[in-house]
């Protein structure tokens, strides 16, 4: 999960940077951008959960 949780980071910084250096016009700068940035966001949701501590009284 850690190691997934990472990549998804790096991938979102990877769609970030290829939207700032690729796209010509605007809009889909900040569509690809806004991609990224929730892929980004997805990889650091689960790496903040995969660092949570499991407690054995949960179901």
């Amino acid at each position: 999960m850690k190691l997934l949780a990472l990549f998804l980071l790096l991938a979102g910084w990877t769609i970030v940077l290829a939207a700032v250096a690729l796209m010509g016009s605007a809009a889909p700068r900040v569509a690809f951008a806004l991609a990224g940035a929730g892929v980004e966001a997805l990889g650091l949701g689960l790496l903040v959960r995969s660092h949570m501590p499991h407690h054995e009284d949960r179901p």
